[in-house]
């Protein structure tokens, strides 16, 4: 699958609120209620990670806070598998940081 440009990414990202590039992929803060909620959110997305074969870097911290990270190592970039799990995990409903 091949990497996106730049410009291919910006424009997919004026539809991901609040997820932003960085060098490490596609990413995003989730802040949550409270640490259990934080645990459950993780868990959600690694039933979607799994069913698209496609698993996010997971950073929880300061108790409620979820970073997810996304990127395509065997590619070496972004790519459109990356662009779709950051939908699937938009559509559970998290609220961002």
């Amino acid at each position: 699958m091949p990497t996106l440009s730049q410009d291919e990414i910006e424009r997919r990202l004026a539809e991901l609120p609040g997820w932003t590039l960085s060098p490490e992929g596609l990413k995003k803060t989730f802040r949550q209620p409270n640490f259990r909620a934080a645990v459950a959110l993780v868990g959600w997305v690694a039933e979607l990670a799994e069913a698209a074969d496609h698993h996010p870097d997971v950073l929880i911290h300061g108790y409620r806070r979820v970073t997810f990270t996304i990127i395509t190592h065997s590619e070496g970039g972004v790519t459109e598998k990356d662009v779709a799990l950051a939908r699937s995990i938009e559509g559970l409903g998290a609220s961002g940081a």
